[in-house]
């Protein structure tokens, strides 16, 4: 929970090197935390403000509000809800 809390995005594999444990492992700990109201993942979308943005997940972003190389390359990040 302190990693996911932490701020920083990271993939599965990350979490798994940082905990010590294997990613599938990880990844069924999360979708019972997701699951459980505990963490939700948050979705990286267009910013909204520019006329270039349609928004949302696998939509088309002005390249003003894009991070260089895309989300692609990023991690994911998860909120602590509780």
């Amino acid at each position: 929970m302190n990693l996911l809390k932490d701020g920083k995005s990271r993939s599965v594999s990350m979490l798994a090197a940082e905990l010590g444990m294997s990613e599938s492992q990880v990844q069924r700990d999360i979708e019972f935390l997701e699951m459980s109201g505990v963490i939700r993942r948050i979705e990286f979308s267009a910013c909204g403000s520019c006329s270039g943005c349609s928004g949302g997940q696998g939509t088309k972003t002005c390249p003003g509000c894009m991070p260089e190389g895309g989300f692609k390359n990023m991690g994911v990040m998860w909120e602590v809800i509780t």
